[in-house]
């Protein structure tokens, strides 16, 4: 896709989020890699209203926080682009105040490996950051440390994040991390989960790399 194209998909995905529940009002915000630009949701601008001229540019590399656009980028701004610039494999980054997944960063709770769809996120468990004031330096660092393999997580009395090699990729993982912050909330009301052990999420984890459609690398067109 060219950047407009790109652009018009992030509120598309944004308005999609809103519709399913998956977020309310502007409280999310999403992110997409695009060569060595960022472009990300601008701050407090409703969905409804957006068009893709309002969509925030950073740089990826360079000085720290610079900007264009005729709206500033979304206050969380920060973590978007220290994920970006810590994880080549990214390509978007979804962050949504999602009800399950919230609640669980409320409790500080983090998800264990309840279901054996955990392992799409990278290990056994989905970590909670620790907390820190939104759109803060600090939030980002800890981001980045519950992040540590792995491909999401919960944010301490705030929300999740997820991410994806691609927007579409991302939007799935955020979808799939609320349906697992749901199943495990429940099985806790009704006398706690069974954990499922590590030998059998690393099994899982051999099993996701040769399922489905998979990323192609650059050097050989074979699946990465």
């Amino acid at each position: 896709m060219n950047e407009i194209e790109i652009r018009q998909s992030i509120i598309d995905h944004c308005r999609g989020m809103n519709a399913s529940g998956l977020n309310q009002g502007t409280s999310g915000n999403i992110s997409v890699r695009f060569g060595d630009r960022m472009l990300i949701t601008p701050s407090a601008i409703p969905y409804k209203d957006m068009v893709p001229d309002m969509i925030a540019s950073m740089p990826i590399e360079g000085e720290y926080g610079e900007w264009t656009g005729p709206k500033k980028p979304s206050v969380e701004w920060p973590f978007h682009l220290d994920i970006l610039r810590s994880r080549p494999d990214v390509g978007a980054v979804v962050h949504t105040h999602s009800t399950f997944a919230t609640i669980l960063s409320i409790a500080r709770k983090p998800i264990p490996a309840c279901h054996y769809m955990i392992a799409a996120f990278g290990g056994s468990d989905v970590r909670v950051g620790e907390y820190a004031r939104y759109g803060t330096r600090e939030l980002s660092e800890n981001i980045l440390r519950a992040m540590e393999g792995r491909s999401a997580c919960l944010m301490a009395n705030h929300g999740m994040i997820a991410t994806g090699s691609t927007l579409e990729k991302a939007m799935w993982a955020a979808v799939e991390l609320e349906t697992l912050a749901k199943q495990y909330y429940h099985s806790l009301l009704i006398g706690g989960p069974v954990i499922l052990p590590d030998e059998e999420i690393a099994g899982v984890l051999k099993g996701f790399a040769s399922y489905g459609l998979q990323d192609k690398t650059k050097e050989d067109g074979k699946a990465a």
